[in-house]
């Protein structure tokens, strides 16, 4: 598999360029901005993106879907609670005031046990309600894209319109945690570091040792 890490635009945003290096069938997941850093990997791994993929619906995940879309013809995936969600006029109105670019309409809604693949690739999707009420992860042993849910030694906030601290304590401790200690954590941000693996987490993590939410 070809897995590529870059840290994007004004929020520092975990961006994945994600391939079957076979069929050159990629994904872009969070594209949070840089958009002409995150085409010219495109070109230089000679990929052909398939799917923009947003773990959630904050617009400093989503503010690079259109720009790579007209970009590429690349389909948008999103998680369905949040498109319907980030819809609402009263949650655009607050999210506004970040000054990033809203997400076109998406191509495609998933949810929980979906599957997104990429020629011989297939991940599953993850529902992992708490940052956002309709947040995923997408997961094909041993990788694992936490978006905000999972950081490293950190959880996502919840203090955001539509967060809820149990959903996420309750997501990360029976889907996430669950795994195997050697599935490696991709997160959304790189904010305690660039990756971990769920063993690390258990043991590491001061929001799951001792269950600050």
């Amino acid at each position: 598999m070809i897995l590529e890490q870059l840290t994007v635009g004004q929020m520092a945003v975990c961006c994945y360029l994600v391939a079957d290096p076979e069929t050159k069938e990629a994904m872009v997941i969070d594209p949070g901005g840089d958009e002409g850093r995150v085409l010219d990997l495109i070109k230089a791994r000679g990929v052909k993106l398939k799917y923009i993929v947003n773990t959630h619906g904050h617009p400093d995940h989503v503010c690079g879907n259109r720009r790579l879309k007209e970009a590429t013809g690349a389909a948008i995936i999103m998680p369905r609670a949040d498109a319907e969600f980030f819809l609402r006029p009263e949650v655009a109105n607050y999210f506004s005031m970040l000054g990033l670019e809203a997400s076109p309409v998406p191509d495609i809604l998933i949810d929980d046990n979906d599957t997104i693949s990429l020629g011989a690739l297939e991940f599953k999707v993850i529902l992992t309600p708490g940052h956002t009420p309709g947040g995923l992860c997408f997961y094909r042993a041993p990788d694992l894209f936490t978006g905000d849910t999972l950081f490293v030694g950190g959880v996502g906030r919840t203090d955001f319109p539509g967060g809820n601290a149990r959903l996420m304590q309750e997501a990360i401790d029976k889907r996430l945690l669950t795994l195997p200690d050697e599935t490696r954590v991709w997160p959304g941000h790189g904010y305690g570091g660039l990756s971990s693996t769920i063993g690390e987490e258990k043991k590491s993590n001061s929001f799951i040792t001792g269950g600050i939410f």
